[in-house]
Order: structure tokens, then sequence, then C-alpha cells
């Protein structure tokens, strides 16, 4: 009787204390908005890039800067996140950023008109976040030609 009454409090604690132990790796971002940056993600992709060009996701710096040369709210609304064109407020936050590839502190592609990324800003919260491998091209030829590679990176939280 007292080995059975052992093993019930065992078993009581393991679960009392089950979730304390998972939860430092929970996250508050959900599917939805990790299906949402990756349809972003593509979107983007498809619409900024070379029609016919031989390299898949080439991406043209000046049609990615007008594309994304908009208030949030109205990024958030052309690409079907949850916004208020009255109030000119966006429910869902948003941030694109082109990196290079091998950088691994996140920061935008430096640029001499700024930095390639649009959005709202992000400071490191929890966000879903979808990434493409793309070349940025400048007019003629990539942007860079010792590293024609870069990692386009959509967050949604």
């Amino acid at each position: 009787m007292v080995g059975i009454g052992i093993f019930i409090l065992a078993v009581a604690f393991v679960f009392a204390f089950l979730p304390t132990i998972i939860t430092p790796f929970d996250t508050s971002t959900g599917g939805a908005e990790t299906a949402q940056a990756d349809r972003i993600a593509d979107r983007v992709v498809e619409d900024v890039s070379t029609a016919y060009s031989e390299r898949p996701n080439e991406i043209v710096r000046d049609e990615f800067e007008d594309y994304t040369d908009k208030a949030s709210h109205e990024l958030a609304a052309d690409w079907g996140l949850r916004s208020s064109e009255a109030d000119d407020i966006a429910y869902d936050q948003v941030n694109v950023s082109i990196q290079h590839l091998e950088d691994t502190d996140g920061e935008p592609v430096d640029g001499p008109d700024g930095t390639l990324a649009a959005g709202d800003e992000y400071d490191g919260q929890a966000a879903a976040s979808a990434a493409r491998i793309v070349t940025v091209v400048d007019g003629d030829g990539p942007l860079e030609s010792d590293v024609p590679a870069y990692r386009l990176v959509v967050r949604v939280w």
C-alpha cells in the first residue's frame, strides 16, 4: 500500500513539473505565423525576381527597393496580413531583409542608399521566419562578385 502511494506521488510529481521543463523551448509563434512568413518569402522572390534569368531567385536591387518602399501597414495589406488602412496600423508585424549568406549577426546588406530591408524593425523578439537563398543584381551584374549568394529572411510576429 505504501509502495503504490509513493508511485502515485512520483507520477504526479513528474506530470506537475514536466511543463516547466519544456517551457523555455516553447515559442509564442505558431504554425500560422510560420505559414505567413513562408508565403511572404515566396511572394517577394516571385515579385522582384528577373523573369527570364538563367539563374533562379535572382533579385533586382531597384525592384526590391521600389517594391518594399511602403509604410508597414501597406506592406502588411499587400502580403495579406492584418492591418487597418483607416488608422495606418499593421496588427501583424513583418520584417523582410537581405543578408550576406555567411553573415552570422543577421545584419541586412549595406548599400549606397541604405540597407536592403523593409517593414518593421526586428529587435530579436520571438518571430516565425522563412529564408530563401537569392542572388542580388544591380543593373548588369551581381551586387558583389566575391559574395554572389544572399539570404532573404522574412520574419512575422
